[in-house]
């Protein structure tokens, strides 16, 4: 018996749908899903197949989180740079950002070749002796590959940041009078030597790690190795024409706090990479760190502003600035080890501090034009300190850290500074320096075709401040 098409009966709702669209969009309709079948295919004959547990999926997410605090990280080169051009004078702007930038390749270059290696590699207690030339083959640092593990790629790109930032602090303590060449060559050694011979006793279960020293996410390993580099570095360079004048520091203002400030506020989102990030897993324990760090950091400012206001009648932005950057340091250590009071007191300790100290290595003759060693050394010694104070950690075994990765982190700066000193020279000549590194070194301005009027940029091209401080952290 045949059907005519007359009794098929369509119900009224599809009928309605259908009639609402040409005969070509319900042609793309087949078409969609033959697109969205050979998608997949592809995507499974590449490797790249959905998680096929939990476990697998929490590896993924890992992943993904280490990626983004990576990033972030990376992201505070702009912040290093932005500060330490607005701290210093305009006719050195070029070169300050020059630094910055290259620093990044520089150290992603020497981490890959050889630092990643002796930090991470399998070997001994005091270095490791496998993994050089970074393949991503996980086997030579111990670990686990993919999917049981985070994938050694990301790893090795959240270290990298970081020893990238041991290297970026030097720059701003040396700043206005290096030459260039020899600011790149000490660099590559830091980042591809000592950095991660020291970062190997503690965070890769070297001879420090088995004492308990505590360092979450490089108070020393990073801030202070830094700042040791950068004193002795400053000392060994000696000060800049005109710092010190009938024995009395002088000022030299920097030219745009507005560069400052926003290079502040950048590291202070970065350092949501740095400390969190050093989870090195998407944990509940993220947010907590988090939180800690705010905390200290917005210590750090109020207690660094109203030091400043006490001690020297007014509210100094620079100081502010500073005060920011000593609460992050400070509370990198111990910011996953200390309760939320204890952050705040870590923070605004730190703040005092960094008001002082930049006044006592003034007085010690020690020319730091954005304050590194004052930021990255004394508070990042004091941090460390913190988490034997505030934190689990024991104050003996942290003293025992600072000291010996101090001592190793200053005789290798002095071998290196020295003998780029009496080889290829590491100070620009007087001439030089007064004419300003943009033009010496670089060839090339940072404002060309901007007037420069007297009174407002004056001969040495820096604008005024109501301080005369215009020192920070790099």
């Amino acid at each position: 018996m045949q059907t005519s098409r007359s009794n098929i009966s369509i119900p009224e709702p599809i009928r309605d749908v259908f009639s609402s669209f040409s005969p070509r969009w319900l042609a793309c309709i087949p078409l969609s899903a033959l697109i969205v079948v050979a998608w997949h295919t592809a995507a499974v004959a590449q490797g790249f197949e959905a998680p096929a547990d939990i476990d697998e999926l929490r590896v993924v997410l890992d992943s993904i989180f280490l990626l983004f605090c990576s990033v972030l990280v990376i992201f505070m080169n702009a912040g290093f740079g932005m500060l330490e051009a607005g701290f210093c004078r305009q006719k050195n702007a070029v070169n300050i950002l020059a630094k910055n930038l290259i620093v990044f390749g520089l150290a992603t270059l020497a981490y890959w070749a050889i630092g990643y290696g002796l930090m991470y590699g399998e070997g001994t207690q005091f270095i490791g002796t496998s993994g050089f030339f970074f393949s991503g083959d996980p086997a030579a640092y111990g670990n686990d590959a993919y999917p049981a593990a985070v994938p050694e790629a990301i790893s090795f790109l959240f270290q990298v940041a970081f020893a990238a930032t041991a290297a970026t602090i030097v720059s701003g303590a040396v700043a206005e009078r290096i030459k260039f060449g020899a600011f790149m060559i000490f660099s590559v050694l830091l980042v591809a030597i000592s950095y991660p011979i020291t970062g190997h006793w503690v965070w890769d279960g070297g001879w420090l790690a088995e004492m308990g020293f505590s360092d979450f996410a490089g108070s020393t390993v990073v801030h202070s190795v830094g700042g040791w580099a950068a004193l002795v570095g400053a000392v060994i360079l000696g000060p800049r024409l005109g710092k010190f004048q009938d024995g009395r520091p002088s000022a030299i203002p920097g030219h745009n706090m507005g560069f400052a400030t926003l290079g502040c506020l950048i590291l202070w989102i970065g350092w949501f990479g740095f400390n969190p990030g050093s989870e090195l897993a998407a944990t509940a324990n993220v947010p907590y760190i988090a939180v800690t760090t705010n905390l200290a950091a917005a210590a750090g400012a109020v207690t660094a502003t109203f030091t400043a206001w006490l001690k020297d009648g007014k509210p100094d932005l620079s100081m502010i600035i500073n005060g920011v950057l000593a609460g992050l340091v400070g509370i990198t250590a111990g910011c996953a080890d200390v309760n939320y009071l204890s952050a705040v007191i870590i923070g605004a300790i730190a703040g005092v501090i960094v008001v002082f100290s930049v006044s006592i290595f003034d007085s010690l003759k020690v020319d730091d034009p954005v304050g590194a060693i004052s930021v990255h050394l004394v508070c990042g010694i004091w941090g460390t300190l913190a988490v034997g104070i505030f934190g689990t950690g024991s104050i003996v075994t942290q003293i025992i850290g600072i000291l010996a990765i101090g001592a190793f982190t200053v005789v290798f700066s002095a071998i290196v500074w020295t003998v780029l000193k009496v080889t290829i020279g590491i100070r620009v000549t007087a001439e030089e320096e007064s004419i300003g590194l943009d033009i010496s070194e670089h060839g090339m301005e940072a404002y060309s075709g901007f007037v420069k009027e007297a009174g407002v940029f004056g001969s040495s091209g820096a604008a005024p401040s109501s301080s005369g401080m215009g020192a920070t952290f790099k």
